[in-house]
């Protein structure tokens, strides 16, 4: 009756992206921006485990093709939209903001595209990725966030900036970053935890 897959293989992949688009609509809506950084990182921790539940169910070679698709195509949204709408929704609006923000997307959909293509010629698990996955910065901007507290309103903006902009160019380096296993799922997920409870609670 419906296109498109709806099984229990890809249903943290969709709730990861239901996350993403509240945090979109928080962006511009709420009081507290820490509440659309909070989705963010609910998107990150449901990327981090999407796969891993996917691979433990029993999938079709069609099925397992419209989840590798289906993930790219919500780490655009998850990890590239989201991040921009919170930028601009914390008031980063200023002109020098846009090609920065225009760099980020590019860089982005370029690091999955590769990625890709990678995977695809590859066999069996991936080790390490090239260049820094665009899923990194439901990490790396959380945490940069948090200087706003020490730093002064004129400072943290360019600071951000200057993030941005490296962010952008790692995701495009060809640099090997070793892909999570084992404990290191655990010790994200546990950051994340951890990450979370400060926003929501002291932030």
């Amino acid at each position: 009756m419906f296109i498109g897959k709806w099984n229990k293989s890809v249903i943290l992949t969709y709730i990861g992206l239901m996350f993403a688009v509240a945090g979109m609509f928080l962006a511009f809506t709420a009081d507290k921006i820490t509440y659309s950084f909070s989705c963010l990182m609910m998107a990150g921790i449901c990327d981090l485990f999407d796969g891993m539940v996917a691979r433990k169910c029993k999938r079709t070679e069609e099925e397992k093709l419209f989840g590798i698709e289906l993930d790219s195509l919500v780490d655009v949204i998850n990890f590239i939209a989201l991040p921009i709408c919170i930028f601009i929704g914390m008031g980063m609006t200023k002109v020098w903001f846009l090609p920065a923000y225009m760099l980020f997307a590019i860089c982005g959909v370029a690091r999955l595209g590769y990625f890709n293509i990678a995977t695809a010629d590859s066999e069996g698990p991936v080790k390490y990725y090239t260049g820094l996955p665009v899923t990194f910065s439901a990490l790396i901007f959380p945490l940069i966030y948090l200087l706003h507290v020490p730093l002064s309103k004129k400072v943290f903006p360019f600071v951000l900036l200057g993030m941005i902009v490296l962010v952008s160019v790692c995701q495009i380096l060809k640099i090997k970053i070793p892909k999570p296993k084992g404990i290191w799922y655990g010790i994200f997920g546990l950051l994340a935890i951890v990450m979370l409870v400060v926003y929501l609670v002291f932030l």
